[in-house]
């Protein structure tokens, strides 16, 4: 295994979702040999597995069927899967000793691997803090991964990423769940609130077709705003001038969509606690008070009422 650490290690990559596609398509631009993309045997994995090992002059295989010539094997599979598919190729292929086996999973830790370990392999985790969806090919230059496990696997997988232009960081096990909670934060969490952002602009009279593109400005500003400045030095509007008065108005016209009223609390009083504010004790008392409740926004047939669940 140490000598990996001075080449450019095989690599098998199990899984041709987003996180699979992403990577190996890196990998391969970087000069890594990409030996096969492992897939469960179903119609719809092997598709986008052929598809995949295509572009990256690879071979398609299943469980059935691993060559497992690999130095590396990087599983990108869900959570749920990982352990059971460590499990299935440590049964279906004796000979691990030596190889570097690695799981993208961002709350869970390399124990996922014990059977592979069991079997010789080192095993580590290395979660990229980056989102993936279909049809998008993000770039890994400068993307932080969170990476733990053992010290010979980690040193590997380490080496692995800087030759990505990405940036390698140790996590400790027991930090994983709070550190994917955080990536959660940055990116799902922020799509869940935007979609709620959505809806209120649509209550205040705003076409749908003309939500996002109304958005995009303030959005690109402000996390400009954040990158140059962090988060206080980004923060503006009624709760940084201690406006008491424009939050309880707010507070009466966004029961008229679901939910929005308890985000919108929630997020002014974590604005109360972490950034900066005028005028807080009013403002405190304008977050503790219920408004009346104000008429139902009704979208795309369903009402939104002010009760909540």
């Amino acid at each position: 295994m140490a000598a990996l650490s001075k080449t450019k290690p095989r690599i098998a990559i199990v899984g041709a979702g987003n996180l699979g596609t992403v990577l190996a398509l890196a990998l391969h631009a970087a000069g890594f040999r990409i030996t096969e993309i492992i897939s469960r045997d179903l119609p719809p994995s092997r598709r986008r597995a052929q598809s995949l090992a295509k572009k990256v002059k690879a071979r398609a295989t299943t469980f059935k069927n691993p060559e497992l010539t690999a130095d590396l094997v990087w599983f990108c599979v869900p959570d749920r899967a990982i352990y059971g598919q460590a499990r299935e190729l440590a049964q279906t292929h004796s000979d691990w000793k030596g190889r570097v086996t690695v799981h993208s999973s961002g709350a869970l830790d390399h124990r996922e691997l014990d059977a592979l370990r069991r079997k010789g392999a080192g095993t580590a985790s290395a979660h990229p803090l980056m989102t993936f969806v279909p049809g998008v090919q993000p770039s890994l230059k400068g993307v932080g991964f969170a990476v733990e496990g053992d010290v010979e696997a980690v040193r590997v997988v380490r080496l692995v990423v800087e030759r990505l232009g990405a940036e390698s960081f140790a996590i400790e096990r027991r930090h994983k769940a709070a550190y994917h909670a955080w990536g959660t934060f940055a990116s799902p969490m922020l799509i869940a609130l935007l979609a709620l952002t959505e809806r209120v602009a649509q209550a205040s009279g705003v076409k749908p077709a003309a939500v996002r593109r109304r958005m995009l400005p303030i959005l690109r500003q402000t996390l400009e705003n954040y990158g140059k400045h962090g988060a206080a030095g980004a923060f503006s509007g009624p709760l940084i001038r201690g406006d008491a008065e424009t939050v309880r108005k707010h507070q009466r016209v966004v029961k008229r969509v679901h939910g929005a009223e308890d985000a919108y609390r929630a997020l002014a009083r974590a604005a109360l606690r972490y950034l900066p504010v005028k005028n807080r004790k009013e403002l405190e008392d304008a977050l503790r008070r219920r408004s009346k409740a104000g008429p139902t926004f009704r979208l795309a047939g369903r009402s939104a009422r002010s009760t909540h669940t």
